[in-house]
């Protein structure tokens, strides 16, 4: 499972200890939370009691597992700055939008997922289809923690990948099975912290061996990779040597159908918002996750191209044209930087990251699958404590199902391609119907489903007929590969549900208009969107996003 067995984290005994600590808080998290569990409501939503600042923190935390650290670092290392285009340009910009217009849809209307949203807007079929794509996803999706998970137990105390994998799945199975979502949003905050402590001190051990910014660009300019440290017009990110080809790819397949369909459709983030407790802090909850959002890379991506000249695994792979293993780009530095103790620290934030990740997969899909699936269409009108049982038997068939799907992702160099894949697969067709739906009262129930169905069809094909998108499945008939390949089938996919679903529309009776308050904009009163003007600016959800994108767009002059 493995191909790269040489690399060994070398801990000692006090990096154990902090290890250890951090397991021990970790559980005990899940011991607490138990005690509140009292409903299906609390197991499933937290009781919908949190503030907005523990929401926003776990809406980014539950993200911050294998996309990010070792998926964004191992871009970092492969292509350099057009990496922070999956920040500045893939996710603010739509955590914006669910935040502003989307929240009080979702909120307002009072449901418990995604999916049961769907349900009210297009009915069973709609639902149906998107409670399986999704429970679908999420075990795919948690399999690439689970492996870089055990990843990091294998390196640390070299144990088989096998053994790592299972060790690893039973870590995070234990406390979402105790305490439920609010288990895995506590466990989320503290991880945010670990993560942060953890690369912040490797970020600044890297710069120093570099030289600094003007040492990291001389290394590079040397190595002629100097190309890397320009983020526009990420030719390297996309595959395409047109540079407008680029950034319309870059705008809009990664900006628009895959950060869109992401942020504001994927129940693992919005599940952590509807967990606050009032309207203004579901809306002010992603918005206040924009700000650690956008600063991130910097302690992410830049190793990743610190180890693109530093590390002679990936370095000499690099300058050969050779295949080397990207996501061990950050392990690597950990290696070969850090001292006894804070190495024990940067072990701890790499655990907290696939946990977290691993976690906010199997906590989503654990709801999605006993409110959607089982309470729907097995077994109806039963007691709540019949519903959390459920949701943990759930919980281990997930984790089960996640174990095997890890040596999936075990078979790619990068882990971010694998997974750009399953969202242009699963999020951009869902995210087409929901913005269709959202602003098209005309657009039917019949609509919802077919979209839906041909848009994840039209991705699979771009994939299959791709260079590489599907790894040894693809056929290379279209000449298009790595990321590009995924934005191209997230734009297909997209495209493709808005001409299925305005066909089928124009040919199906659509609901009467009185039944769509609170689930398209056209027919919800404009008080359902309005906020409370005495409050102070930090309390203003429009005011707090004005400000956040403010600071985007600076960054993207700065760093251009």
């Amino acid at each position: 499972m493995d191909r790269y067995p040489a690399l060994r984290l070398d801990a000692g005994p006090v990096d154990y200890v902090l290890i250890a600590l951090y397991f021990v808080f970790v559980l005990g998290i899940g011991l607490l939370a138990r005690r509140q569990v009292s409903s299906s409501i609390d197991f499933f939503m937290s009781g919908r009691s949190l503030p907005a600042w523990v929401t926003g923190l776990a809406f980014i935390s539950a993200n911050l597992g294998a996309v990010e650290i070792m998926g964004m670092s191992a871009s970092g290392a492969q292509m350099g700055m057009p990496t922070f285009h999956y920040y500045w340009i893939g996710a603010i910009p739509a955590m914006l939008f669910l935040a502003i217009v989307m929240m009080p849809f979702y909120y307002g209307s009072g449901v418990r997922s995604v999916p049961e949203f769907m349900k009210r807007r297009f009915g069973t079929g709609a639902h149906l289809v998107n409670a399986i794509s999704f429970a679908l996803a999420q075990v795919l999706i948690a399999g690439v923690n689970l492996y870089l998970l055990a990843k990091i137990v294998n390196m640390l105390l070299g144990w088989d990948m096998t053994v790592s994998t299972i060790v690893a799945a039973v870590i995070v199975l234990s406390y979402i099975t105790l305490g439920g979502l609010s288990a895995a949003i506590y466990n989320e905050v503290l991880q945010f912290f670990v993560i942060v402590a953890a690369l912040l001190p490797l970020t600044l051990a890297a710069l120093h061996k570099v030289g600094g910014w003007g040492g990291l660009q001389d290394k590079m300019q040397v190595a002629g990779t100097d190309g890397e440290l320009a983020s526009w017009p990420g030719n390297s990110l996309t595959g395409f040597t047109s540079s407008v080809w680029s950034v319309i790819g870059i705008v809009f397949g990664l900006g628009f159908v895959l950060s869109f369909g992401y942020w504001t459709t994927n129940f693992v983030e919005v599940q952590r918002v509807m967990a606050s407790k009032d309207m203004n802090s579901a809306r002010r909850a992603p918005i206040i996750g924009t700000f650690p959002k956008m600063f991130i890379p910097f302690i992410i991506i830049i190793p990743g191209i610190i180890a693109g000249v530093l590390v002679p695994e990936i370095a000499k792979a690099k300058a050969s044209g050779g295949s080397a293993d990207y996501n061990n780009a950050l392990l690597y530095l950990m290696s070969d930087l850090l001292p006894n103790g804070l190495l024990g620290v940067a072990i701890a934030g790499m655990l907290a990251a696939f946990m977290a990740g691993m976690a906010a997969n199997i906590s989503a899909f654990n709801t999605v699958f006993s409110y959607d699936i089982w309470q729907e269409y097995v077994v109806k009108e039963r007691d709540d404590a019949y519903y959390i049982r459920i949701g943990r038997i759930m919980t281990v068939v997930a984790t089960v199902v996640a174990i095997f799907t890890s040596f999936l992702a075990a078979s790619y160099e990068n882990a971010m391609s694998y997974l750009q894949t399953l969202f242009g697969f699963f999020n951009a067709p869902l995210f087409a119907t929901f913005i269709l739906g959202m602003f098209w009262k005309r657009m039917t129930a019949t609509a919802g489903w077919a979209g839906l169905v041909a848009g994840t069809v039209g991705a699979v094909i771009v994939a299959v007929l791709s260079e590489d998108a599907l790894g040894g499945l693809s056929v290379g008939v279209i000449p298009i590969g790595g990321q590009g390949a995924s934005f191209v089938a997230a734009g297909t996919a997209f495209v493709v549900d808005v001409l299925v679903s305005y066909v089928v529309s124009l040919a199906t009776q659509p609901k009467p208009a009185e039944s769509l308050r609170g689930l398209v904009y056209s027919e919800t009163p404009k008080e359902d969107f309005e906020e409370d003007t005495t409050t102070s600016w930090w309390q203003s959800p429009t005011k707090l996003a004005g400000i956040s994108l403010a600071l985007v767009i600076l960054l993207n002059i700065v760093f251009h």
